[in-house]
């Protein structure tokens, strides 16, 4: 096993570790939406960890022609230790993580998104928890939603992610984000993220239910930390939300059937979030259990972890409360007609690059 040796800090002291070869996964797909700037913000906060990305076996970019080639020369000079790896223009986002997976040689993957800012110690402190005990197989870090003002905090409040949960040590957790999270390769391999769902996000909350299942732990490393991007423009939101309403119902779906019958389209007649709303826990927060317990829960984090949310509270409810509508829009049409908003989403989707 190649072994890569840095000196790391955590807090005022230095701990010296030997860490598992690693290898860093990113992909071009999820700026189909997004602000393609923000892959170069989340490649300067890659340079910016206490672990050189330079130590990896490889940075692979997984591009789906998502990015201009003009764009992807100016990242190449920019970031030398980046390596392209084109991939089929219809390639979709786990399609594309699982992709990396074959092709990276490290003992570790570790996953980030183009649309995700890391803190300094993030790399690190993913590694490091691998270290502790050889049975881990995979570490969560933490992701939460960047922005503060009207809207930045109406995200805060109804997007994907929560907030950052102040715990200082690892623990067990039932969920893992694609664009925070660390496999050891071969784990990964052998039990893979199931690909062929009609979801558009939310995979992998099928795969931490299906890992669960079978007696795996999934840890969480509070300080692995990480930022996301909220929706970019009136588009992004109006179809996100309602996506995410598409993919509850979807999860709830699939997770009420057996593992065996996950992925396998043949089965499905078609002719949750813990947090407010979270992804891998959506059927929770959909059948209204401890919802307002959720939701107070998540505002008095976000207040503590930024006390300039209490101002723009007020300003936010108003679009906080049109992102609930959509995914509430979103969860009903897909109950009536499952396919219509995917098919949908897809063809505008189309229309708008072509």
């Amino acid at each position: 096993m190649l072994v890569t040796e840095e000196v790391m800090m955590t807090g005022d002291k230095s701990i010296r570790a030997t860490l598992p070869s690693f290898s860093i996964i990113l992909e071009t797909e999820n700026l189909t939406n997004a602000d393609i700037e923000g892959l170069s913000k989340s490649l300067a906060s890659l340079l910016n960890q206490d672990i050189s990305p330079t130590c990896a076996n490889e940075v692979l970019l997984i591009d789906s022609g998502d990015v201009s080639a003009e764009l992807l020369e100016q990242l190449c000079d920019r970031y030398p230790w980046i390596k392209i790896h084109s991939a089929p223009p219809d390639t979709g986002y786990y399609k594309a993580k699982m992709l990396g997976a074959q092709v990276a040689t490290g003992e570790i993957l570790v996953y980030c998104d183009s649309d995700c800012i890391y803190e300094p110690h993030w790399l690190g402190t993913l590694l490091a928890t691998f270290c502790q005990k050889e049975h881990i197989q995979i570490v969560a870090g933490e992701t939460t939603t960047r922005g503060v003002g009207p809207y930045g905090t109406a995200m805060a409040l109804t997007y994907i992610f929560p907030q950052y949960s102040g715990e200082q040590a690892p623990t067990p957790t039932t969920q893992y984000f694609l664009n925070n999270v660390a496999f050891r390769r071969q784990f990964l391999l052998d039990n893979p993220i199931p690909i062929d769902l009609p979801l558009y996000r939310g995979n992998c909350a099928i795969h931490a239910h299906e890992l669960l299942q079978t007696g795996y732990t999934i840890w969480k490393q509070p300080q692995a930390r990480a930022t996301h991007a909220p929706p970019n423009g009136l588009s992004h939101f109006f179809w996100r939300f309602l996506l995410i309403g598409h993919d509850y119902y979807w999860q709830n779906r699939l997770l009420a059937k057996p593992n065996s019958e996950i992925g396998n389209q043949k089965n499905l007649a078609v002719s949750f979030p813990g947090d407010l709303p979270n992804a891998a826990t959506g059927s929770q927060s959909i059948a209204g259990q401890g919802k307002m317990q959720i939701f107070f829960e998540r505002i008095g984090r976000m207040v503590k972890n930024d006390p300039r949310h209490r101002i723009y509270l007020p300003f936010a409810i108003p679009i906080a409360l049109t992102s609930v509508t959509l995914i509430f829009v979103g969860y009903l049409l897909t109950s009536i007609q499952p396919n219509l908003l995917l098919k949908v989403y897809d063809r505008v989707l189309e229309s708008s690059l072509g």
